[in-house]
């Protein structure tokens, strides 16, 4: 058994793609038309980190309740994790691509951590080794 996907609220399928595949260096697993419950149009669109099993099923936002919901997934909290094998060559690289951090690195007790905003507003912790 694994988690496959987790569903993540985006404004715009493009900009999410090139947030997560050009500054996340996520893979693009899957994007192709699809139809929501009621026969409208929209994408099914897949990302993941490279040489991993769950990915984030990019959806785009449909209504007022789902708009008000993007960028708050977590209600204000860190809500995503991002492991990374080289934290300092990583950190710089999104802050060369215009990612917000909202912290600057510092060293815990488990590796190195900063909290950034994704795309849509989230609050992730890059992680890396001490």
């Amino acid at each position: 058994m694994h988690l496959e996907l987790i569903s993540l609220l985006v404004h715009n399928y493009d900009e999410a793609i090139a947030f997560f595949v050009d500054v996340l260096q996520f893979e693009l697993i899957e994007d192709s038309p699809s139809l929501t419950n009621d026969g409208r149009p929209k994408r099914w669109v897949v990302v993941r980190p490279p040489y991993q099993v769950t990915g984030f099923l990019l959806a785009q936002a449909d209504g007022e309740s789902q708009t008000r919901g993007v960028g708050d997934q977590a209600a204000g909290r860190v809500g995503f994790f991002l492991r990374v094998d080289d934290f300092h060559q990583s950190y710089e690289k999104m802050k060369a691509h215009g990612v917000e951090f909202l912290t600057d690195p510092r060293q815990e007790s488990y590796g190195w951590v900063a909290v950034f905003r994704d795309i849509a507003g989230n609050k992730w912790d890059l992680l890396g080794n001490a």
